[in-house]
This record gives structure tokens, C-alpha cells and sequence, in this order.
């Protein structure tokens, strides 16, 4: 089994037709055909079921299919690191996070990093965190941002916890405050149409569990949106939600109330594979995001509610 024969069967994979892979590769046809032949001899296994114009997966290959993704992009980001270090040319970062937080906590620290490392070749995915953890897992990506979730995440990740913030509830201005004091219990969002982001997003999760542990399932007046999305919503006063603190701060179309004790809390971490040494341009992200928040600690530039840890 060799590298360049699982590239030929990933790209096959992708674009499920056997010229259209030859050509994104760069390769004729014919050779192309002859290797992945020649991984499916030596697999002992038919990897594709070839139909008069379709290609389709064999369990065989469904099988191989996230290995061959892993191995190949392990060994992009190898040659990468290697160039990086004798110097050939600049570095690359796949750098994961969820929008609420590249909005709010990443924007500035990029800012940093481009100017101290020009070079080096930013590729940002958004996602849910439970999404990025799977892109990391499969290789995809050389590190992430994402929520710690309450289970504990993927054992096959070294995950390194940066800071703690708090929720709030944010309601519109237009509608009527969804409590008196200056605090909000839990409870009090019993009887709350509420705007729900999607399944998969963390902040969904922990919603959902406050209210079941404070005693109700909420009710919801929207469910399905990212962040932008649910703050729109929450905005047009379509109902309430819990959001971050960090994803709040300068929304002036929304009033904030903070969480009456216990208070919800999110823990943000950095997160890369266990098994594979972060490459450079990776470390050099970790220590601007570090150093940014020390700064902003020391200045109290953070939101209230969240703190560097």
C-alpha cells in the first residue's frame, strides 16, 4: 500500500468518477485506474462497484475511506513541517473554531498572528465543536477552539482549557424583560419561548441541561440557527436564548441579564491530536492566543464573566 495510491483512492472517493479524479490530481486516466487496481490487489478487496456512469463506495471501501483521509493528511501536514523547518517555504495552520468564538475572541488574535508571521497560511473552518472535534480526529486540522463539553471529549485529543465564560440570557428591547431582577433563576425560563441553535452546537447542550436540571424541557419559539442567526431572532423578539458573554458585547439591540447562582458556565480549550507534535505555525498561534489573553486580563478588556484560565 502506498501513499500516492490512497491519494488516488481518496480523490475517486470524493468526486465519485474516475476521469474527474485524474484530472484534479494531475494524471492521466489510465494510470490512475492502474493504481487504484493495484491497492484494491493488494487489500484483496474491490474498493469501488463501477457501473456504467456511476462509481460508488464497496463496504470495503467505506471502510478505508476515513484511514486513507487521516494517513493522507497526516502526511501533508509531515512535508509541511518539514519544509517549515529547512526552511523551503512558509508554514500552513488549519485552525478550527466555532463562529461565536471566531468572532469574538479570534478576529483580534489573527490580527496579531498575520503581522508576527506573515508567511504563514491561514485556513479557518467553522464549525460546531462536536464537528471540529471529528475534523481533528480524521486529520483535517492541525488544531481547534472549542467548548469543552460536560461528558469529557475524545480521548485521542490533548485538550489544554484557556478561559471560562459565563451565559447570559439575551432578550429583545422591544418585548418585555424576562424578569424583574437583576439577576434570572433558571426557572424563571420555564413559561420563555426560547430561540434554539441547532443540534450539535454546544451552547444547545448546555441550555438544554440547566433547564432540565432546574426541573422543565424548554420551550422553543425557533430552533435550528448558528449564532448570528439566533441573535437575530432574539433580536426581532422571537424569544430569549443563553448565549456567551463574549458573543454579546457591543449588541446594542438586545438587553443582557446575567444568571442568578448556580450560573452556566462554558469552558474554551485549544485542542490538537495527541498522537501528532503540533507544527510550528500551530505553537506560534497558541502562544499569541495565550499572550493575548494575559493582556486583556491585565487590562480588564474581557466581557464580564469571562476569565483566562
Amino acid at each position: 500500500m502506498q501513499l500516492q495510491q490512497l491519494r488516488y483512492f481518496v480523490a475517486v472517493a470524493d468526486t465519485r468518477h474516475f476521469t474527474h479524479a485524474a484530472e484534479l490530481i494531475g494524471v492521466t486516466q489510465p494510470s490512475l485506474s492502474k493504481q487504484i487496481h493495484a491497492l484494491e490487489a493488494d487489500l484483496g478487496a474491490e474498493l469501488f462497484t463501477r457501473t456504467r456512469g456511476a462509481v460508488a463506495l464497496t463496504p470495503a471501501g467505506e471502510a478505508l475511506l476515513p484511514l486513507a483521509r487521516r494517513i493522507v493528511a497526516d502526511a501533508d501536514t509531515a512535508r509541511v513541517e518539514v519544509q517549515e523547518l529547512v526552511g523551503l517555504r512558509a508554514g500552513r495552520l488549519r485552525l478550527g473554531s466555532t463562529p461565536s468564538l471566531s468572532v469574538s475572541l479570534l478576529a483580534p488574535v489573527l490580527r496579531r498572528y498575520a503581522d508576527a508571521y506573515p508567511r504563514v497560511r491561514l485556513h479557518i473552518e467553522e464549525s460546531g465543536s462536536q464537528d471540529l472535534v471529528r475534523h481533528l480526529v480524521a486529520g483535517q486540522l492541525d488544531l481547534a477552539v472549542i467548548v469543552l463539553p460536560e461528558r469529557g471529549t475524545d480521548p485521542s485529543l490533548r485538550t489544554e482549557p484557556i478561559l471560562r465564560e459565563s451565559l447570559v440570557c439575551a432578550s429583545s428591547l422591544s418585548m418585555p424583560p424576562p424578569t424583574e431582577q437583576p439577576q434570572l433563576r433558571i426557572t424563571e425560563l420555564r413559561d420563555q419561548p426560547m430561540v434554539m441553535f441547532r443540534h450539535g452546537y454546544d451552547l444547545r447542550d448546555a441550555t438544554v441541561a440547566a433547564c432540565e436540571r432546574a426541573g422543565f424541557t424548554p420551550t422553543y419559539a425557533v430552533e435550528g440557527g448558528e449564532m448570528d442567526a439566533v441573535l437575530a431572532f432574539v433580536e426581532a423578539g422571537l424569544g430569549v436564548a443563553l448565549v456567551p458573554s463574549m458573543a454579546v458585547a457591543g449588541r446594542t439591540r438586545l438587553r443582557i441579564t446575567p444568571l442568578a447562582r448556580p450560573a452556566v458556565y462554558r469552558t474554551v480549550a485549544l485542542a490538537h491530536r495527541r498522537d501528532v507534535t503540533p507544527t510550528h505555525a500551530a505553537r506560534a498561534l497558541r502562544d499569541t492566543l495565550l499572550a493575548y489573553l494575559t493582556e486583556a486580563a491585565a487590562w480588564s478588556t474581557l466581557p464580564p464573566g469571562v476569565d483566562p484560565l
